[in-house]
């Protein structure tokens, strides 16, 4: 039995509902988001300080790294190029612009430069979700419905994978994914999960493990590309929302966590709920995808 990892808590400061967090190699910064403040923040290791980036939105899903530098952020109207710099910040379309009370969840560049977007109801959390891909050219087409919290999405090229849940079907699924085309295809069953653990953000290891982040779990879960629990990492921290590996050998685990469900008398149980955290867990990840427009 592998002793476990330390747990450490980064951020002085504590979100709502801490998501989607991404490694940027080239800054060497971790980049986060709150949905609901909303906010957006980065994290430099070499100082330690957290950096709080102002942004104009009413909720803020999700962020890709651009290749051309700063940033894609998923907010309530539509995605947006991000210069961390200057702070400016240009929009460049709506996947989903009719949907009333709809906001962008989880976001994820994929390895030919597309960005992936899913969307939720955000009023009663109905099956009225959609995932969408957006190409470089920002043509949006629709790639699956049906979905209450559409979450975990990630990539495994060396497999032609794509991850994808919804979180309030306690449900993981694995798709055929196309790199050439970023056509997806096969929907099929990957991994549940036993309430009241839900299965929220996800991420692809160097050797082709998904780990994810189980909210109201109060765990990390490695499974196996078959679908078989390699090992959980149990955490302090009761609704941890995502996952992603960074620092410079990209060994290092950092963990989003929310605090908005967390109920005044658990919170004195829970001082990490809300902040960032990190670990060492043995194994390394992978680079971050970037969009390419």
């Amino acid at each position: 039995m592998r002793p476990a990892p330390a747990v450490e808590a980064l951020s002085a400061t504590t979100d709502l509902l801490g998501e989607c967090p991404v490694w940027c190699e080239r800054s060497g910064r971790l980049w986060w988001v709150d949905v609901l403040a909303p906010a957006l923040w980065s994290y430099d290791p070499s100082t330690g300080h957290c950096l709080r980036h102002t942004v104009k939105a009413r909720r803020l899903g999700s962020i890709a790294l651009r290749e051309t530098g700063g940033l894609i952020l998923a907010c309530q109207d539509g995605l947006y190029a991000f210069n961390p710099r200057t702070g400016e910040q240009r929009f460049l379309v709506d996947p989903e612009p009719d949907a009333e009370n709809h906001r962008k969840n989880d976001g994820r560049a994929d390895p030919g430069g597309n960005f992936w977007i899913g969307t939720l109801e955000e009023q009663t959390f109905g099956p009225v979700g959609k995932l969408y891909r957006v190409d470089s050219a920002l043509n949006v087409t629709e790639q699956t419905n049906g979905l209450r919290v559409p979450n975990s999405l990630a990539f495994d090229p060396e497999r032609g994978r794509m991850y994808l849940s919804d979180t309030r079907a306690f449900t993981i699924w694995v798709f055929d994914y196309d790199v050439a085309s970023g056509d997806i295809s096969n929907r099929r069953l990957f991994a549940k999960t036993a309430a009241p653990a839900r299965p929220d953000g996800s991420c692809i290891d160097a050797e082709g493990y998904l780990w994810n982040a189980q909210y109201a779990g109060a765990r990390i879960v490695r499974y196996a590309p078959t679908g078989e629990i390699e090992r959980t990492l149990d955490l302090p921290v009761s609704h941890p929302t995502c996952c992603c590996f960074g620092g410079r050998d990209l060994d290092r685990l950092f963990v989003t966590s929310a605090s908005e469900p967390v109920s005044p008398f658990q919170r004195g149980r829970e001082p990490m709920a809300g902040r960032l955290l990190a670990l060492y867990p043995g194994v390394r990840g992978r680079p971050e995808n970037r969009v390419k427009f």
